[in-house]
């Protein structure tokens, strides 16, 4: 693929910087320890890299991102670490072989896995973030209600989505400690070896979990680079230069259907992002005079995963040479 022109925009990955993260996350998490969730990147491409690496077991978001997994042969101990309740979407689910872990918080969700034929669950417990998960004083009786319905209850798991960002170290050790307890105290009411959390922010200082669902170090992007992680930021949006405009600004070809936006602007190496159009970006720097229209420049996504959802595919690159391409294959539901 040498010599290769990218279309812009492209998503692009540097591969030094990619061999550094997945190196970087096995020195602290080898093998079972980490559960990639591949919402992050929704490539079985990828996938593979990290299978390859030591870390057969994923997680997943959609059933789509199961099914792809699992049709690529990187399906051995797939968690599904959300409630699923369409009938059509549970149906795929438990045709899916090896049999496919789901999340579960309530009796309903029990009981529609149930009913679909879904064979394994963990329950999903809330330690914290106001989103999916059951109180954990109720983890226990609905563990019961789904061994009652034949289902393999492997254990809990529970996201401190909410603790992510927090800057002080030693205040997200403290904060992270506090939430891992309810789910520890869950985990305890419903047996099962599987006591999976944690994020890509909380990957080091979620020391109670026995698994972690980091997903976004493998590529970074700009809130995360925030932290006091050691991942180096790997995927870039590669744009063109449209306009050069003697007022002072610089358009590129890359905006809000190019870029997750949910975390703020891109961030651009060279200068200021003034705001994202539908399909342009506008940007301002200190000497406008080195730019011309068809220059390329590169843009730093804000959110991994939205950002990587709205391609086809990503190019791997070393230096200024394309290497590889890897399908954006797991987008969708």
């Amino acid at each position: 693929m040498i010599g290769v022109q990218l279309p812009t925009p492209s998503l692009v990955i540097d591969r030094a910087a990619l061999d550094h993260n997945i190196a970087t996350i096995g020195e602290a998490l080898p093998g079972r320890r980490l559960r990639p969730h591949v919402k992050a990147f929704k490539s079985t491409g990828l996938a593979r890299r990290l299978f390859d690496a030591g870390h057969r077991t994923f997680t997943c978001a959609t059933v789509r991102e199961a099914e792809g997994l699992a049709a690529a042969g990187l399906g051995e101990d797939l968690l599904l670490a959300n409630e699923i309740v369409d009938p059509d979407q549970l149906a795929r689910l438990a045709a899916i072989e090896p049999a496919v872990t789901a999340a579960a918080d309530s009796e309903e969700t029990i009981d529609r896995a149930a009913a679909a034929g879904v064979r394994r669950l963990v329950i999903d417990v809330n330690v914290g973030l106001p989103r999916c998960g059951c109180s954990p004083d109720e983890a226990g009786r609905l563990a019961d209600r789904a061994r009652a319905a034949g289902m393999d209850v492997r254990g809990v798991m529970g996201y401190e989505g909410h603790l992510m960002m927090v800057s002080d170290r030693a205040s997200r050790i403290r904060k992270v400690e506090r939430s891992m307890a309810m789910l520890l105290a869950a985990a305890d009411a419903v047996g099962g070896d599987l006591v999976s959390a944690g994020g890509t922010g909380t990957y080091d200082t979620n020391t109670w979990a026995n698994e972690i669902q980091a997903g976004t170090f493998l590529l970074g992007d700009t809130q995360y680079d925030s932290l006091d992680l050691p991942f180096q930021l790997a995927l870039t949006l590669e744009c063109s230069v449209l306009s050069v405009n003697p007022a002072g600004w610089l358009v590129v070809n890359a905006g809000l259907k190019a870029l997750g936006m949910d975390h703020g602007n891109p961030t651009w190496p060279h200068g200021e992002v003034m705001f994202c159009s539908d399909e342009h970006t506008t940007l301002r720097c200190e000497d406008l005079s080195v730019w011309s229209v068809g220059d390329r420049t590169h843009l730093y996504p804000a959110h991994l995963d939205p950002t990587v959802a709205k391609h086809e595919r990503m190019w791997l690159v070393d230096g200024e040479e394309v290497i590889d391409e890897f399908a954006v294959d797991l987008r969708h539901w």
